[in-house]
């Protein structure tokens, strides 16, 4: 930036219009783009680029002139012609004080007709400077205020819109909370569903096992009793002779319902029990105990090395797995 522009935008005059000013003035001097500034401040292009006039060049010679008779002399006779003090549009007849007025008049007016006139134009007094300038200071703080105005009044609609986005954004997010909490109550109504049916499902099969358990205890009361001596004769009392076994069948109730049933002999101990199990379960591995329902006994871990058949299991018996004690 030039001194000259850094001199008037200091001033307050727009940088736009004080570079119009200096190019109308050809840089000549800041006073100078001054006075064009307050001269030209109400021109509608004022903050139009500056366009150099194309066309009439006002600097030619006129062949004729409104001062000139036929005879080359001016209008009052005299033979010396009168000195030519500014330009006259002849379109709209205003007085131009230099060709930078007129030229930047034809750009702004589309005028071409001009002619050198005697008049001369008064160059403004400091008074009508200052005037003009408190003048354009005037309309230049009333311009900021109204950039003001209308930047508070963008800052107010940006915030009104982020207020609104958010607001969105709250809504989406407990929207989203809400489907969550729906679809974790639906997941946990299924659960208790599968495990009440789990649970019948257990208790179905226990009820199974004790009702074929004591089927099988009265084919076997059935099958062991003496037969009834004859009516003629004495009843002779006959020793019940007890059956031994050397198998033991379990069935073994797991987590989530399925079953494991295999033989073990009468002399295996709950160890081997165990290590059936843990390598035989289908369910999801987790500690348990061992559990007898009819009668109800949970086996401690003292107990795992004895015999099936110490333990009163043989020959068969249901097992489930509970809860570590």
């Amino acid at each position: 930036m030039s001194d000259m522009l850094s001199s008037l935008v200091d001033m307050g005059f727009p940088s736009n219009r004080a570079e119009k000013a200096l190019a109308k003035t050809n840089h000549q001097s800041v006073q100078q783009a001054m006075d064009w500034l307050l001269a030209h401040q109400d021109d509608p292009d004022i903050d139009e680029p500056y366009v150099a006039p194309q066309g009439h060049v006002l600097s030619e010679s006129s062949t004729e002139s409104p001062s000139q008779g036929d005879n080359g002399t001016g209008a009052s006779g005299s033979d010396t012609p009168l000195q030519a003090k500014s330009l006259k549009c002849d379109d709209c007849g205003k007085i131009l004080k230099d060709e930078l007025a007129a030229q930047a008049h034809a750009a702004r007016t589309k005028h071409q007709n001009f002619s050198e006139s005697a008049d001369e134009v008064k160059p403004l007094t400091e008074e009508e400077k200052k005037a003009q300038l408190a003048k354009l200071e005037e309309k230049m703080k009333a311009k900021r205020a109204e950039k003001e105005e209308q930047e508070k009044k963008e800052q107010i609609d940006r915030e009104k819109l982020r207020r609104k986005q958010g607001q969105e954004l709250t809504q989406i997010k407990q929207d989203m909370a809400m489907r969550e909490a729906k679809k974790l109550a639906e997941e946990r109504k299924r659960e208790r569903i599968e495990e009440k049916r789990a649970r019948e499902r257990v208790k179905e099969q226990i009820a199974k096992d004790k009702a074929d358990r004591e089927a099988a205890l009265k084919k076997e009361k059935a099958s062991t009793t003496a037969p009834t001596a004859a009516a003629t004769q004495p009843a002779t009392a006959q020793p019940t002779v007890k059956k031994e076994y050397d198998t033991c069948r379990l069935q073994i109730r797991l987590f989530g319902g399925s079953a494991i049933t295999h033989t073990f002999k009468a002399t295996d101990t709950l160890v081997d029990v165990n290590r059936h199990i843990l390598m035989n379960r289908t369910d999801d591995g987790s500690p348990y105990s061992l559990v007898m329902n009819f009668p109800k006994k949970i086996f401690q871990p003292s107990e795992m090395d004895k015999t099936l058949k110490e333990l009163g299991l043989v020959p068969s018996a249901v097992l489930i797995l509970g809860k570590p004690q």
